[in-house]
């Protein structure tokens, strides 16, 4: 038995969904050398082995000694988590109620959480070689124009990765060409914390600012060396990236780390483009599109300090960065930002956060602020700037409003859109079609019998997915064939009802024969670098006719496209949820944002059944500003959020009864100052087989609710029904359809 004489313990974080840590003895040969705060170590849990995280380390324990188990091990390779790291990830757990354990485990990346280490080899870097001559060069560019420019990209860095040109859109082959050219070659990474060296900074590209730019930025510099946040409030075009840049100099010059916050990976390769150009550094990225140990080289980065600038979705909030000197999230609206299972955090609201603890500035970026942050923009809170107009001499796109009531539809297209769209493309310019609603369509029926195919588990109709010959149900991800005769009646006359984006990429095929469609989707972006492909090719006009749904909606810059046509908002307008209208104005506003982004005017189109609808009307002409300011009022009225705040207890068991009585019992809870709203059957009361209920617990001050949210999850310990279903918790939440 080991010897235990030297009375060491342990409290570690396990990832379960217990909301404590566990103590556990150290035997003497695990003490040498000294357990550090934030190690890895293996102890026993149960019937099982698993990764915990050190959080303290005593000489004394409240158990007795023969009551505790023993860690195992320690995981011995130096990447552990740092005190301030620990501290922020302790306050996320405390702020969103959620077992700290889990989160731990979350901000972990994958290969680091198994028990079997991970061999940890540093990516090889690709590099130009130096004796390549002009007129190389030039006959290679001339025969190969792609090559020509991944060998530019190359030249342009000391050192880039293999995920990092994948992203900007190139692929192995081009590659390989070069490499066999013998104008690149491969080389192992170096380890060394990031240093600033005046020639990374590319002033050939680094375009003069506006006024209201350049006030912007000497506000950030000015503030630089403590915690300030600073919304910035730009119409679409305005020029919000190179204040980025040009805030992002002064941390980079001072050796300092930055981390962009973007909401989806389809931003990535523009924006990962727009530094590259800009700033010749390190730069790593974190998203779903990469693979484990993609994102674990990226992890490892941030900790040694090698990695200038971090770019990532939601999850690269919890990186290790050693020397954090500016936080970037932009589209700060977005609700791609707020993670909707297990751990429910908001990568905003936790790099505001993470910003005050290190005492650094954060800059949230959005042409269509949240109603939150505009509100805490408005009342001081914030920092609040405004960007009016757009860069150059680009103006902001016309919206009008189509009566599809009116007027003859063809494949989901007003005669007035389709007039739109052939003068457009006569001008030799792009047109944007919007339609939320990926797959072929959204339901299938007989037409003898009305027949429909449903899921049983969600009670929804499946969508038809044509092209890989699937029914998918969009809730639960269950799959079937498409059936060659109804189930019901045996007719073969199974047709589709509704459009989605796959079929209506076919019907413009066929109404627009002589030019070039493209579909951007999860559907037709799900090979790894596809999605960077599709977006070089429209830039490079290969593509006139684009069709997508909110990936394509978000950030990007197509400066040929002046026709944006939108063909379905109706929903939005009549939704239960509160937030519905400001979504829905979000989207709309960040879609038209994509027309007229050059010097060419643009112009949007807006199909809709209820064209007088004061939603509509409002905000096609007053604009956003006046849009969030009559809702703000209503809010304030209403006592909704932001002026009160909320947390959505979510439950959902086999049986209908059992939720409900769950959270019924919940809601007899005495709470100071709150208020509870249910239990009610969720928008979507069965999914995958489970009844959803919910309970809203609202209260005036921020403080009173997270009280009442302790006190709650304390009573229900003791709960007869909590046994029988499975719960959650959501604070700050942004969905209530769930």
């Amino acid at each position: 038995m080991a010897d235990l004489a030297n009375n060491t313990y342990v409290q570690v974080a396990i990832p379960v969904p217990m909301r404590q840590l566990f103590t556990y003895r150290v035997p003497t040969e695990l003490t040498t050398p000294a357990l550090r705060l934030g190690e890895r170590v293996i102890v026993p849990f149960g019937a099982r082995h698993v990764v915990a995280i050190v959080l303290s380390i005593d000489s004394h324990s409240e158990y007795a000694a023969e009551k505790l188990k023993s860690i195992l091990s320690r995981v011995n390779d130096n990447f552990h988590f740092s005190p301030e790291l620990i501290d922020f990830i302790r306050r996320c757990s405390e702020y969103y109620h959620h077992p700290i354990g889990d989160v731990f485990q979350q901000a972990l990346p994958v290969l680091l959480r198994q028990i079997k280490q991970p061999s940890i080899d540093l990516p090889p870097v690709w590099k130009a070689s130096d004796n390549i001559t002009t007129a190389e060069q030039a006959a290679s560019a001339k025969r190969s124009p792609k090559q020509a420019e991944l060998l530019a990209i190359i030249q342009q860095r000391d050192g880039i990765t293999w995920s990092e040109l994948l992203t900007l859109g190139f692929n192995k082959s081009q590659l390989k060409a070069l490499e066999k050219k013998a104008f690149i070659y491969s080389q192992a990474s170096e380890v060394s914390r990031f240093s600033w060296q005046n020639h990374y900074l590319q002033h050939s590209n680094r375009l003069s600012l506006s006024p209201e730019q350049a006030l912007i930025v000497a506000t950030v510099k000015e503030l630089a060396n403590q915690f300030a946040c600073h919304l910035i409030d730009g119409v679409t075009g305005s020029g919000k990236t190179e204040v980025y840049l040009q805030a992002m100099e002064q941390a980079l010059a001072q050796d300092q780390q930055v981390l962009v916050l973007v909401p989806e990976i389809g931003l990535t390769p523009q924006t990962l483009s727009r530094f590259e150009q800009r700033f010749h550094v390190p730069i790593s990225l974190h998203h779903s599109g990469l693979n484990d140990k993609e994102r674990l080289q990226t992890w490892l980065a941030a900790q040694r300090g090698s990695a200038a600038i971090i770019i990532g979705t939601r999850s690269a909030v919890f990186s290790p960065l050693t020397n954090l000197g500016l936080i970037i999230v932009d589209e700060e609206h977005d609700a791609s930002f707020k993670q909707q299972d297990s751990f429910r955090y908001h990568a905003r609201d936790m790099a505001i956060l993470r910003a005050r603890q290190l005492n650094i500035p954060i800059l949230l970026g959005s042409a269509t602020p949240s109603f939150e942050s505009l509100h805490n923009g408005r009342v001081g809170k914030y920092h609040y700037h405004q960007l009016r107009k757009r860069a150059g001499n680009a103006t902001m796109a016309k919206i009008s409003v189509i009566d599809i009531a009116q007027q003859q539809m063809q494949y989901g297209l007003s005669g007035t859109l389709k007039h739109a769209i052939v003068s457009t493309l006569a001008r030799g310019e792009q047109a944007l079609i919007f339609l939320n609603r990926r797959g072929y369509a959204p339901a299938i029926n007989c037409q003898e019998c009305h027949w429909l195919a449903d899921c049983q588990r969600c009670n929804k109709p499946y969508t038809l997915h044509q092209s890989q010959g699937l029914l998918i149900c969009h809730h639960c991800a269950s799959q079937k064939r498409i059936p060659a005769q109804c189930p019901s009646c045996g007719s073969v006359r199974i047709k589709p009802l509704g459009q989605g984006t796959e079929q209506l990429e076919e019907k413009i095929s066929e109404l627009f024969p002589d030019y070039s469609t493209v579909r951007i989707d999860r559907d037709s972006t799900r090979k790894k670098g596809a999605l960077a492909k599709l977006l070089t090719q429209i830039n490079n006009k290969e593509h006139q006719l684009l069709i997508g749904t909110q990936m394509l909606a978000k950030g990007h810059h197509f400066p040929n496209v002046t026709l944006v046509a939108i063909l379905d908002v109706d929903g939005a307008l009549f939704s239960y949820d509160f937030r519905a209208a400001e979504h829905m104005a979000q989207l709309l506003v960040q879609v038209s944002g994509r027309a007229g982004r050059a010097s060419k005017p643009g112009k949007v189109l807006v199909q809709t059944r209820f064209p007088e609808h004061p939603l509509l009307q409002d905000l096609v002409n007053n604009g956003y500003q006046h849009f969030a300011t009559q809702a703000l009022n209503e809010r304030q009225q209403a006592l909704l959020p932001p002026f009160s705040f909320q947390a959505l207890f979510r439950a959902e068991a086999n049986y209908p009864s059992y939720p409900e009585k769950f959270l019924r019992s919940l809601a007899e809870t005495q709470c100071l100052g709150c208020q509870f709203a249910g239990p009610v059957p969720a928008a979507m009361e069965k999914k995958a087989g489970k009844y959803r209920f919910h309970l809203i617990l609202q209260a005036k001050s921020r403080k009173q609710l997270h009280q009442a949210v302790f006190q709650l999850i304390h009573t229900s310990t003791n709960n007869e029904w909590q046994s029988k279903v499975r719960w959650s918790v959501d604070i700050d939440p942004i969905d209530l359809t769930w």
